[in-house]
């Protein structure tokens, strides 16, 4: 590109703007008259859309030619354009305070009675302004309401009486009586105060005493989240060696049990669930396969260890640990409590949702509103599963004595319970337990026999 091409880097800013020019009239004129090759006209050009400037700069756009030179349809933007702004209110105030001095100097009344007030205004808007944010701190939307109540009541009180006479009525009796009356009325005044500071003290004492006890139970529970998060610690340290595998010497389960007997008799429901839970999925409640030599448990290959039903060794097993315990509204969910002793346990409300119940003992325990979708009562088939016995050798492959004991329990209101667990219920429940199962029996024949 040669110089004169280039374009002048001291062209002045009212260049940018200015807007295309259009063809001559006459140059339309002529292309619109001229055939096509084809023997036909041409179309009327369109005029053209002159291109919107591109502002170089702010300084250049701000410039008086810049301005003057925009294209039609353009609006510049004006200092006015934005609105006035408004003087603060501090100025205001200044002002009003010069004219009330003003008229004050010159013995202007009017004057200085106007100034004054809207100074008096002005003063009371920016005071209230500033002090608006720690007011709303300080005082809730309830105190402003109790109060506003309060000072409207009384204000209604004393224009109630003043329209109906009662306060002169009161005013003419206190001047015609004796003041022994105005004594009396003032000893009977006393000592109803006397009884409502009173009853005042008493409502004090007891908010102390519900401050108090919500206080020591919240303390309970956080002491007792302590004390199963270092039995949850100590019983890990107890059955794993160095390396992170189970190593647990029949001394070492006989204290992991030990300790799992006295933590679950010092906590309450909750706190029995989280340990049931954590026992559960750390599989330290299952039956693991040995090696019939140190008695260590077997890898499965997978990274974990094999489950052996028929011949295998628990690391702790709960026995009798959660008979006749309170376990109402809890979390049970994938807790392995086979062959556990629940004998009157109260199960009222649990989640216990794809819960292992084989061979536990369920006899009179409550089970009304359990969640008991996808539990396990049984092995095998419902057609060859037997409740377990104390002599009987369970069979896990066709379910003779590998099921539940359900016999007088309650299932009142049991949610999702399926079909073959509600057939295994009804064959082995009893006539009580039968009458308490959601959807009833019907026909299901009663195998118990009592």
């Amino acid at each position: 590109m040669s110089r004169d091409s280039a374009p002048s880097s001291s062209s002045s800013p009212a260049d940018a703007f200015t807007a295309p020019q259009r063809p001559l009239e006459s140059d339309h004129a002529a292309l619109e008259g001229q055939p096509h090759r084809n023997g036909r006209s041409h179309p009327p050009s369109p005029q053209p859309i002159p291109p919107t400037p591109a502002v170089t700069s702010t300084s250049s756009a701000n410039t008086p030619d810049a301005i003057t030179n925009l294209p039609a349809g353009t609006h510049s933007l004006s200092p006015t354009s934005t609105g006035t702004s408004r003087p603060p209110g501090t100025i205001l105030l200044l002002v009003a305070l010069g004219l009330m001095g003003l008229g004050f100097l010159s013995n202007l009344y009017w004057l200085g009675l106007i100034s004054s007030l809207v100074a008096l205004l002005l003063s009371a808007r920016i005071f209230w302004t500033s002090i608006a944010p720690l007011v709303a701190e300080l005082i809730t939307p309830a105190q402003v309401t109790l109060t506003l109540s309060i000072l409207g009541g009384l204000t209604a009180l004393v224009g109630f009486f003043q329209l109906t006479g009662i306060n002169r009525r009161i005013g003419e009796w206190l001047t015609v009586e004796s003041w022994d009356g105005v004594g009396a009325i003032g000893d009977l005044v006393g000592a109803v105060g006397q009884i409502l500071i009173a009853i005042l003290a008493v409502y004090i004492a007891w908010r102390q005493y519900v401050i108090s006890k919500d206080l020591t139970i919240q303390q309970n529970l956080i002491t007792q989240q302590q004390t199963i998060d270092s039995y949850f610690q100590g019983i890990s340290d107890l059955v794993l060696d160095a390396e992170g595998l189970l190593e647990d010497w029949p001394q070492e389960r006989a204290i992991a049990e030990g300790r799992t007997s006295a933590i679950l008799g010092s906590v309450d429901p909750t706190g029995k669930a989280k340990i049931v839970r954590f026992l559960s999925r750390s599989r330290l409640l299952t039956p693991l396969k040995r090696d019939r030599h140190l008695g260590r448990a077997m890898l499965d290959g997978m990274g974990g260890y094999q489950e052996d039903r028929d011949f295998g060794i628990r690391v702790i097993d709960l026995g009798v640990m959660l008979a006749a315990t309170n376990l109402a509204h809890t979390d049970l969910r994938w807790a392995e409590l086979s062959d556990t002793n629940l004998v009157r346990s109260n199960l009222q409300g649990c989640d216990l949702v794809k819960a292992n119940l084989a061979r536990a003992i369920l006899y009179e325990a409550s089970l009304r509103g359990t969640d008991l979708m996808g539990i396990r009562l049984f092995y095998g088939t419902v057609e060859t599963a037997t409740p377990r016995t104390r002599t009987d050798v369970p069979n896990f492959q066709t379910g003779a004595c590998t099921g539940a004991v359900v016999e007088n329990a309650d299932f009142t209101g049991a949610q999702r319970l399926s079909e073959q667990q509600r057939q295994y219920i009804c064959s082995w429940g009893g006539e009580k337990t039968r009458s308490t199962v959601p959807g009833g029996c019907g026909n299901i024949p009663n195998r118990l026999g009592r």
